[in-house]
């Protein structure tokens, strides 16, 4: 059975969020806020958003829901982390702060807040070969980057000399925010994956 308008969940416990349900809406998913486990159990596929990484991880554990997500994603459930959701979905931080915890699934190790501090963020066209229709506008606020991969996760854009989009089998990973630039082609690529899941 084919998924038309698939449920995908926004993690709505800090950061980004009506920016990305608005960007799934466009997708042609049918975007829903997440904040317990029993709204996680019912979404066929979850965007982690930006945010800040240590608060979003304090708040996973505290609400209960740090647990079933590394259980939904381990057996399959699609995920996309822009910015702080990049560092969420990392298998490994290169500087956790203290208690820091992430969901992984993505064999990476990310370095937090690569590009510089808040008052240095930047707009930059990053080409993403896998996102037709040109480059993407990357919005990078605190942006981490990726200082290593494995064999599993495929880099789908650079910038800078580091990868800043990542996939990995059903996991899709940016470190930059295209939910902020009204282009919502990373967001149907991400719906086309829940899609093609189920």
């Amino acid at each position: 059975m084919t998924v038309t308008a698939p449920t995908i969940g926004v993690l709505a416990l800090q950061g980004d969020v009506r920016e990305h349900l608005a960007a799934l809406r466009a997708s042609g998913a049918d975007p829903v806020q997440v904040r317990r486990p029993e709204e996680l159990a019912a979404v066929d596929g979850l965007v982690i958003p930006g945010g800040e990484s240590t608060t979003i991880s304090k708040l996973a554990v505290t609400f209960g829901l740090m647990e079933p997500l590394r259980e939904r994603v381990s057996r399959g459930m699609p995920a996309y982390g822009s910015c702080a959701g990049m560092i969420m979905l990392a298998d490994k931080i290169l500087d956790p702060r203290s208690g820091q915890e992430t969901v992984g699934g993505i064999d990476m190790i990310v370095r937090r807040n690569a590009f510089g501090r808040q008052n240095e963020s930047f707009e930059a066209a990053v080409d993403m070969p896998a996102v037709p229709g040109g480059p993407v506008e990357g919005v990078f606020i605190r942006a981490p980057w990726v200082e290593s991969t494995g064999a599993a996760a495929e880099t789908l854009a650079s910038y800078d000399g580091h990868p800043v989009a990542v996939r990995q089998r059903h996991l899709l990973a940016t470190a930059f925010h295209p939910e902020l630039t009204g282009d919502q082609r990373v967001h149907a690529l991400f719906t086309e994956m829940v899609r093609s899941a189920h």
